[in-house]
C-alpha cells in the first residue's frame, strides 16, 4: 500500500474516475488517499455531510485496502463506490454492512439551455425554500462547503427554484440542494436552473457531479437530457 499526495497521483491512479477524483477536493486539508496495485481509497471527511472513504478497483484489493487503511484512520468513515463493488465488500470486510444505494451522475458537456436562472448575491429566501419544499437536503445556507446558490425568480421575486454549488472539487464542480417551490414544479425550472449551474461547473472545473435517490426518476430524466450520465454507487457502515 503507497500513500498518495498529489491530486495528479490521484488521477492517475483512479484512470480519472470522476467520483474519485471529486472525493480528494483537491487535497484540502484532512484529506488522505491510498493506492495498492489497482485498488484505490480515499478518506474524505464531511464529505456530502459524511465521513466518507470512496473506493474503486477490485474487489479483492481494495478490500485489503479498506482493512488497511480503516486500521489507520477508524471506522468513523463509510465506504462508498460502485454498487456492486460495496456489496463485495461488505461480503469480504469483518464488521463491514451494506446500507444503501443511489446514483453518481457526471457529465464533461456544456448543456444548451436557455434560462432565466442567476447566481445570488448571498442565500436570501434559500433557508425558505428549502423548508417548505426541501427539508432533508444536504446543502442549507451557512454550511462552509456550499459555496453559492443560483435561482430563477417569479414575476414578483420570489425563488421559485435553486441549486447549489458545493463540496466542489478543482476538477469537478458538485450541484446539491436542488429544489423547486410545490406550486412551480412541472414547468422545467429544475431543469433550467441545474442547466445553468452544469454550464457553470463545466466551464470552471472540466466536470460536474451530483448524488440523485435511486428513485427519483423525474430528476434523473432531467438530469440525463442535460447530457449527466448515471451510475450506482452505495456505502456500507461499521
Amino acid at each position: 500500500m503507497q500513500e498518495i499526495h498529489t491530486t495528479a497521483d490521484l488521477i492517475t491512479a483512479a484512470a480519472g474516475d470522476p467520483l474519485i477524483v471529486w472525493a480528494g477536493q483537491g487535497f484540502a486539508p484532512g484529506i488522505r488517499a491510498w493506492y495498492d496495485g489497482s485498488a484505490v481509497a480515499v478518506a474524505s471527511p464531511e464529505l456530502f455531510q459524511r465521513n466518507r472513504l470512496v473506493v474503486a478497483g477490485p474487489p479483492e484489493g481494495v478490500a485489503r485496502l479498506v482493512t488497511t487503511v480503516t486500521a489507520d484512520i477508524g471506522t468513523a468513515y463509510r465506504p462508498l463506490g460502485d454498487e456492486d463493488l460495496i456489496r463485495e465488500l461488505a461480503n469480504r470486510v469483518p464488521g463491514l454492512e451494506f446500507s444503501a444505494s443511489f446514483g453518481w451522475m457526471d457529465t464533461a458537456e456544456i448543456p444548451p439551455v436557455t434560462t432565466t436562472a442567476a447566481w445570488l448575491d448571498g442565500a436570501d429566501g434559500v433557508e425558505e425554500l428549502l423548508t417548505e419544499a426541501s427539508p432533508s437536503s444536504f446543502a442549507w445556507p451557512g454550511n462552509p462547503a456550499v459555496r453559492r446558490w443560483a435561482a430563477i425568480r417569479d414575476e414578483a421575486g420570489q425563488l421559485v427554484s435553486i441549486a447549489a454549488e458545493a463540496w466542489s472539487a478543482p476538477e469537478v464542480g458538485f450541484i446539491a440542494g436542488v429544489t423547486t417551490r410545490p406550486v412551480a414544479r412541472g414547468k422545467g425550472l429544475s431543469r433550467e436552473v441545474c442547466g445553468f449551474v452544469t454550464a457553470e461547473l463545466v466551464k470552471r472545473h472540466g466536470q460536474a457531479g451530483l448524488m440523485v435517490d435511486r428513485d427519483n426518476v423525474a430528476a434523473i430524466a432531467v438530469y440525463h437530457r442535460l447530457g449527466y450520465t448515471y451510475r450506482r454507487v452505495a456505502t456500507a457502515g461499521y
